[in-house]
């Protein structure tokens, strides 16, 4: 097997930077459009619109560029050699492209009945908004397919800062808009940004791909070793994907019944909060550990992706359970700090904070399926998947149907958590039959430890945020930062694999400062 030549360490920790960046400049694009829309028609109308081809493209697509892309061409690649590998990369964005482009076109056609599914409890007007900004940003199914297929290329050969910094081009783009011509051409200025700035997140990665010595080839063969893996994985693979996009259409249907429609924007804003604050450790991780995991898996050694399965999920773990804590205690002051002011008003507040709390409750199922599930797409395996997600999607709906009413948007948040921790399950008790169960006596027990740091961390931190003190900033800064260090101290104490490789960290930084000094 290959050695690995880079620290993994050293390398999420880089991911996590940019990818860190891109999150900040998301909020400061979300907290813009909230200042400046709101919760009104036109922010619902407008987060309806960007929904629709995400989703179109994430039930389709993502699956296929995701979970098949990365494991069939690493494959070609150390067992063919590069140009084999290459020449299907090329096929592969080809096809992708051209189905990306006729997608584009039937969503642009059909955008009317697109926004009444999404949102059919919308008024006549907010309804005739949406769908007009459906047609105007529905070519980013297009561009975002090809941007993935760049994405998964890179990643392959082992480029992962250019793939994690798109985002940061992207956000950027839309917060010059803010800040220049929103005022002169409004949402469907915005419309337009959106759609410029999907584009950027392609343009920004042909140089690196250039550098890598990548080589285009267009060709349009359905049929070959390559696209003939990709097909068989792709049904499985595309129905196990769903789960995240048909869950928040689903969970928008339901809003849109809310509040006169403002439960759309509270549970959008709070899923974007939330996928911020979980995406920039998950996706540096599963980013990273993804052709890994591939590259084990054609290596055929169990033990070794067993491994580094359990390692991952691990430090995963030890990162999640804290902020899951955090979130549900801070929720309300993170969302006035990050979106109160204009006209996201208390109201506004409220709700979206409601949401927020109770959806953080997912947040280590959320992070825990994100992990298990590209160990089976590493194996080319999508049949269980499928059924995970299959299981998801079916729970959802149903909480959604129970507790809406009953609750509101708290309900809907319920939902998605609950789906999140059942499709996490049911991606973890078939790995014992694969031979790949790391959930040993040692796991389970550092899991506990894990967990009572959690507790301890969370009385601190509401022990301090019932003082009082502060205002918006510094009554989020206190609480926040005595959490994190009583959490530091007791993973410490109680010796923690994490605890104890930060521990050594420091003080080799401090002995390489002495030394210089």
């Amino acid at each position: 097997m290959k050695k690995e030549t880079k620290n993994p360490v050293s390398a999420v920790s880089v991911m996590m930077i940019i990818t860190l960046g891109g999150k900040v400049l998301g909020l400061l694009r979300d907290r813009l459009l909230t200042i400046n829309y709101g919760t009104g028609m036109e922010a619902n109308a407008f987060l309806t619109a960007s929904r629709i081809p995400r989703v179109f493209f994430d039930t389709v697509f993502a699956s296929a560029i995701s979970a098949s892309l990365i494991p069939v061409f690493s494959e070609l690649l150390r067992k063919k050699g590069r140009r084999e590998a290459e020449s299907f990369a090329g096929n592969f964005i080809t096809v992708m492209g051209a189905l990306c482009a006729l997608l584009t076109v039937l969503g642009m056609i059909f955008a009317e009945p697109l926004s009444h599914f999404f949102a059919d409890g919308y008024d006549a007007e907010t309804a005739a908004l949406c769908a007009n900004l459906t047609r105007i940003m529905m070519p980013t199914v297009l561009f975002t397919g090809v941007a993935f297929c760049f994405v998964g290329i890179l990643q392959s050969l082992d480029e992962f800062n250019v793939p994690a910094a798109i985002s940061l081009v992207s956000n950027a783009a839309v917060i010059i808009y803010y800040f220049t011509l929103n005022d002169r051409f409004g949402v469907y200025g915005l419309a337009v940004t959106f759609l410029i700035a999907w584009a950027l997140q392609a343009i920004v990665q042909v140089p690196s791909l250039i550098k890598k010595g990548f080589h285009y080839r267009p060709s349009l063969s359905l049929r070959n070793e390559g696209m003939d893996k990709v097909w068989s994985l792709m049904l499985p693979v595309m129905v196990s994907t769903w789960v995240l996009p048909i869950n928040q259409t689903v969970n928008s249907r339901f809003a849109s019944h809310l509040f006169e429609g403002s439960g759309v924007s509270a549970v959008e804003n709070a899923y974007n909060l939330f996928s911020v604050i979980t995406g920039v450790f998950v996706l540096s991780v599963t980013n990273y550990i993804f052709p890994r995991l591939s590259r084990e898996s054609a290596d055929g050694d169990e033990s070794v992706l067993r491994k580094t399965l359990s390692g991952t999920l691990h430090t995963t773990l030890f990162v999640v359970f804290p902020m899951t804590a955090g979130l549900f205690i801070m929720a309300e002051p993170i969302v006035s700090f990050i979106y109160g002011g204009g006209k996201f008003d208390a109201f506004s507040i409220e709700i979206t904070s409601r949401a927020l709390m109770f959806m953080a409750l997912g947040m280590p199922g959320f992070a825990a399926q994100a992990v298990l599930m590209r160990a089976f797409f590493a194996r080319q395996e999508g049949r269980v998947p499928l059924i995970a997600g299959a299981i998801s999607i079916a729970a959802n709906i149903a909480l959604c149907v129970a507790l809406t009413e009953l609750l509101d948007v708290a309900g809907i948040a319920i939902a998605s958590a609950i789906s999140f921790t059942l499709n996490a399950l049911a991606l973890y008790i078939p790995l014992k039959r694969l031979g790949l169960d790391f959930a040993d006596g040692k796991f389970l027990a550092d899991m506990g430890k894990i967990l009572l740091a959690t507790l301890i961390m969370a009385l601190a931190a509401l022990g301090v945020r019932a003082l009082g003190i502060g205002g918006k900033l510094i009554g989020l800064i206190l609480p926040v930062g005595a959490g994190v260090v009583v959490y530091a101290v007791a993973v410490v104490l109680m010796r923690l694999p994490e605890a104890k490789m930060a521990v050594d960290l420091v003080k080799k930084i401090l002995r390489r400062g002495g030394n210089n000094a």
